[in-house]
């Protein structure tokens, strides 16, 4: 027997099965409602702390004596006769350094005595016995080892950024790994119109005797401290929306919020923050690019 059921009945049954096919069961769409909730992001810290933020230039110069003079014989033309020390001798002023003959075909003439102008460290004596020597030709130098200088120049749109008695550190290839202290003594009052340059002058203080004049040093100049002010790595910050963030961990949630912050001077990897951030704040160091306002993240590392 064929049974006739109403069109408008089998299209109700076929859209109810319709939409129990389709409809996640309330216990899994819970689920995925919770894991999307629940996302945890793992990231690096850095706890701000007021540290000391020194600012630099860093250039190059040759380590010489302080001092330098020249060592001329007093008679108008004669042979050196005699020497009576060599370079690296300690001598004071008035020691006899060499002897001078200046007798001539049929006259015979005492030696004549060439006398140190000045105490100091022979440095230069290149003439030998037989040489022969006038009352204006030096015949060595004497410097004054014990106080070493570095002569160098500094490019014109650094000048503003220097100033007297500024520290400095001085390296050197032979002694890799050291700091030697010194500090600028003499500014150039005028510029070198050809290179564009300003002539300084820096003492290495305390003396040390294992840095020699010729040396090269490389020179960084401290020109500027900044004390107990905030820094973070500079690849923290952010910019979103034509401002700059960066992502401070609240450690009660483990969530984060967006921090705008104000920039100070850079150095190196080095960023001062002048307004945005406070001592104790746990800043996102790695793992930040992927955040927004509220997340929620793990702790790997804190790094101070």
């Amino acid at each position: 027997m064929k049974i006739n059921v109403p069109f408008g009945i089998l299209m109700g049954v076929f859209v109810l099965v319709a939409f129990i096919g389709c409809k996640k069961p309330a216990g899994l769409q819970a689920k995925a409602d919770e894991e999307q909730s629940e996302t945890v992001f793992a990231v690096n810290a850095y706890k701000a702390i007021p540290q000391v933020l020194d600012d630099y230039l860093e250039f190059g110069g040759n380590v010489q004596t302080a001092s330098s003079v020249d060592i001329f014989p007093d008679v108008q033309s004669g042979k050196l006769k005699q020497l009576n020390v060599r370079v690296g001798d300690r001598v004071e002023k008035d020691d006899v350094v060499a002897l001078v003959d200046a007798s001539r075909p049929g006259q015979d003439f005492q030696l004549s005595p060439v006398k140190a102008p000045v105490s100091g460290t022979i440095t230069s004596f290149p003439y030998t016995v037989g040489t022969t020597v006038a009352a204006s030709m030096s015949i060595g130098k004497i410097s004054s080892t014990g106080q070493l200088e570095i002569k160098t120049n500094i490019a014109e749109r650094f000048i503003s950024r220097v100033k007297q008695n500024q520290k400095a550190e001085l390296m050197f290839d032979a002694y890799p790994g050291e700091i030697f202290p010194a500090v600028l003594v003499e500014i150039d009052p005028v510029l070198d119109t050809s290179s564009r340059t300003l002539g300084v002058k820096l003492l290495q203080i305390p003396n040390d005797s294992r840095l020699r004049a010729g040396m090269y040093a490389r020179i960084k100049l401290v020109t500027e401290t900044k004390k107990n002010t905030i820094v973070i790595p500079h690849n923290v910050v952010l910019t979103r929306n034509n401002e700059q963030i960066v992502y401070v961990i609240d450690p009660q949630t483990n969530t984060v919020k967006s921090c705008p912050v104000k920039l100070g001077i850079r150095v190196d990897d080095k960023q001062e923050i002048v307004m945005g951030i406070v001592a104790g704040d746990l800043i996102v160091i790695k793992g930040q690019a992927l955040l927004n306002d509220g997340a929620k993240v793990n702790i790997i590392s804190i790094a101070e």
